[in-house]
């Protein structure tokens, strides 16, 4: 008679224990992409998307937007006064004497009317008293006015500002004695507006120069 044999309790879990396999988790990887593409979805049907909301850029400015409210006087052109010497010489081109009264710089040149030009440099003004001495008319050209700085840059008269802004008839006969204002618009660099800035006025004997600052 054959005598049956039994497992002990020990082997006998041990066996189930190697029978049974454990079940793992997913990896993390996969819940983030399933997280991923479960938003994209949502997206897709025009939901939102989630997180922060993003701040739109702020509108950068445009410098032909800020030149034209210049030019049409609905921004400020900094205009700025400048300190002409305490004790400024008067010259002569030919007969027509003048003395330096005023001196200004500005963004922009306004006309009479609504006319108004702007630049991103600045307008020079240079304001003259001129008298013609002699005891006969004169001839006199002042269109070929120009500023020369201190590094030695020439800066001619800016025409559209001077035909806003400015003393139109440049080249004209002076009559015995006559007085007036002259009003001469330049277009040059910040930079260029300091100490040494010289007024340059072609005349027939050489050119006759004075100093502004």
């Amino acid at each position: 008679m054959r005598q049956s044999t039994s497992l002990s309790p020990l082997l006998l879990a041990v066996a189930l224990t190697w029978g049974c396999t454990k079940e793992e988790a997913p990896p993390q990887e996969d819940r983030t992409l399933a997280k991923l593409r479960a938003e994209a979805d949502r997206v897709d049907r025009g939901g939102a998307p989630s997180g922060p909301p993003i701040k739109a850029p702020a509108p950068s400015e445009d410098p032909n937007a800020t030149l034209a409210g210049l030019a049409a006087g609905e921004v400020g052109a900094n205009d700025e006064k400048l300190r002409v010497p305490d004790s400024t010489p008067t010259v002569h081109v030919g007969t027509l004497a003048l003395k330096l009264i005023s001196l200004e710089s500005s963004q922009a040149v306004q006309g009479s009317g609504k006319i108004g030009l702007a630049t991103e440099d600045r307008f020079l003004r240079v304001e003259l008293i001129a008298q013609n001495v002699d005891k006969a008319p004169a001839n006199v050209a002042l269109d070929g006015a120009r500023v020369v700085d201190a590094a030695g840059k020439e800066y001619g008269l800016a025409r559209d500002a001077q035909i806003v802004g400015g003393t139109r008839q440049l080249r004209r006969e002076w009559a015995s004695q006559e007085r007036t204002e002259v009003v001469l618009l330049f277009e040059l660099p910040p930079a260029s507006i300091g100490e040494g800035l010289t007024l340059v006025l072609p005349s027939i004997s050489g050119d006759v120069r004075l100093a502004l600052l």
